[in-house]
C-alpha cells in the first residue's frame, strides 16, 4: 500500500502528466481544426500558405524587419507560427488591394487584423515604442 510522501509524489506526477496531455491535446486539436478544409476545399492553413507564397516577392527587407520587431513580444516558442500567420494576413490584404509592394501601412494593418483582441494592449505598446501613429488604425482595433 502506498503511504506518506511516496503517495503524494505519485499523485503529483499523475496530475502533472494529465495536465501535460490535456494541454498538448488542446493544441493538437486546434491545429487539426485549422487543417480541416472549408467549403472552398482549402483549409485556413492552405490559404495562409497561398497568400505568403503569392506575395513573397513584394516584401522588402525593411518590412521584414518591421514584422520581426512587431512579433518580438510573442514567446519564442510561438514566434515563427505567429509571424507566418501575420504574413499570411498581410499577403491577403496585399492581393485584395492589388498592391505592387508591401509597405509599412500594409504590415501594420495586417498585424492588427491577425492579432487576437486580447493582445491589442501589447500591440499598441509596441507600435507606440516604434513611434507609429495609431490614429489611422483605430478603426481596426474595434
Amino acid at each position: 500500500m502506498l503511504e506518506g510522501w511516496f503517495l503524494w509524489f505519485i499523485l503529483f506526477w499523475v496530475v502533472v502528466l494529465l495536465g501535460s496531455f490535456a494541454i498538448g491535446g488542446f493544441f493538437m486539436f486546434r491545429k487539426f481544426l485549422k487543417k480541416m478544409p472549408k467549403e472552398d476545399g482549402k483549409s485556413d492553413m492552405d490559404w495562409e500558405e497561398y497568400y505568403v507564397n503569392e506575395t513573397i516577392n513584394l516584401w522588402k527587407q525593411e518590412e521584414k524587419e518591421l514584422l520581426s520587431d512587431l512579433v518580438s513580444p510573442v514567446p519564442e516558442l510561438f514566434r515563427d507560427v505567429a509571424k507566418h500567420k501575420i504574413a499570411g494576413k498581410i499577403g491577403e490584404l496585399a492581393l485584395n488591394e492589388k498592391a505592387s509592394k508591401i509597405d509599412q501601412d500594409l504590415v501594420i494593418r495586417g498585424y492588427i487584423l491577425a492579432t487576437p483582441k486580447r493582445d491589442y494592449k501589447f500591440l499598441r505598446k509596441k507600435l507606440e515604442e516604434k513611434r507609429i501613429e495609431l490614429e489611422p488604425y483605430e478603426h481596426l482595433f474595434h
